[in-house]
């Protein structure tokens, strides 16, 4: 059975908290690892992924299955990122209201390490570009969600999703500008 199938089971049983902890547990260390590549800075990442978490665990009992489980996860990060971006101050000072959502933060906050640090491969070229850009690289490339779901995270609220050819055209151009900025470092020929 697989990861969604099994927290949409525990939602239809009325156990949220369990398909919640569920969810954290198996999708949080790259939602983490996807904070971490965005926000270059690990104690921003560990403030974004606990409102993530929280987002999450208020969110959850009403999914309604349109995106993945994976797909709709990446969009509650996208958006707890860009409110933390938008309001530092506020989203700074906020703590978690649930305890159970702060154990299970904090349980996946342990495994910040290595993945996180494998996911930031290129985080030299990668801090140059615009957040917007930066999540559709780690989303399509880092992390092979399918064109349609990548649409749906970066999707603003009350605005139809960009088209799948719109994020394609640019995706190449996202290409194009990494590799000129790749050949300048002298990091490819």
């Amino acid at each position: 059975m697989t990861l969604e199938a099994r927290v949409q089971a525990l939602v239809a049983e009325g156990r949220a908290r369990d398909a919640t902890a569920l969810a954290l547990r198996e999708l949080g260390p790259q939602v983490l690892a996807y904070l971490v590549s965005l926000l270059r800075n690990d104690g921003d990442a560990r403030e974004v992924f606990a409102q993530f978490a929280e987002d999450l665990w208020k969110g959850l009992p009403g999914f309604r299955g349109d995106a993945s489980l994976r797909g709709w996860a990446y969009r509650i990060a996208w958006h707890a990122s860009a409110r933390w971006a938008r309001d530092p101050y506020r989203q700074r000072g906020r703590r978690l209201e649930t305890r159970e959502a702060s154990a299970l933060a904090a349980e996946v906050l342990t495994t910040l390490g290595d993945e996180a640090r494998r996911a930031d491969r290129m985080s030299a070229l990668r801090a140059r570009l615009a957040p917007e850009e930066q999540t559709l690289l780690i989303l399509r490339v880092d992390r092979d969600l399918p064109w349609r779901e990548v649409a749906l995270v970066l999707a603003e609220d009350g605005r139809p999703a960009p088209s799948e050819a719109a994020l394609r055209k640019r995706f190449e151009r996202l290409k194009e500008k990494l590799g000129r900025a790749a050949r300048d470092e002298g990091l490819m020929d």
